[in-house]
């Protein structure tokens, strides 16, 4: 079992990022979406992170929208890009996650992507935690961050 209180985001977050230029179509981003497995690219500019488009970008954005697939990603990014780094607490992260209504956030140290926190992340790491960070973090973080989608709410 694992103490959650003294986990980091750098602890939990998946370290495999995919990052593009701007001028990369709609198309080309998802096609490495699909073959990375992965749910968010992180949109770059001159090598700094400026945006982020993900999986749910591609319905609400370019189907609602009827963009044509050769739109560039920049056009449907979402920016100013949210971040956090490595070194804050997991607490820190769903904090974010509710407050910005998000449910992945890119972690970036000293200008550089290293990482992705999911809100899936934050639930698998109730899986390795004892009883009691379980229903702390179950309560302050879990539960903050599915709220909108609770039947109970």
């Amino acid at each position: 079992m694992s103490d959650a209180k003294t986990k980091t985001i750098g602890d939990i977050m998946t370290k495999a990022v995919i990052s593009v230029d701007g001028s990369v179509t709609v198309n080309e981003a998802a096609k490495m979406m699909e073959d990375a497995k992965v749910g968010a690219v992180i949109i770059m500019e001159n090598n700094k992170p400026v945006g982020i488009v993900t999986d749910r970008d591609f319905a609400v954005k370019i189907v609602a929208h009827a963009y044509q697939i050769t739109t560039p990603v920049k056009q449907i990014m979402s920016s100013p890009l949210i971040s956090i780094n490595s070194d804050e607490s997991v607490r820190s992260a769903a904090d974010v996650m509710h407050d910005m209504g998000i449910r992945k956030i890119p972690v970036i140290d000293d200008g550089n992507v290293v990482g992705m926190i999911t809100a899936t992340d934050i639930v698998n790491l109730l899986a390795v935690c004892v009883e009691e960070d379980m229903r702390d973090m179950y309560y302050h973080s879990v539960a903050k961050i599915f709220t909108n989608y609770s039947p109970y709410n």
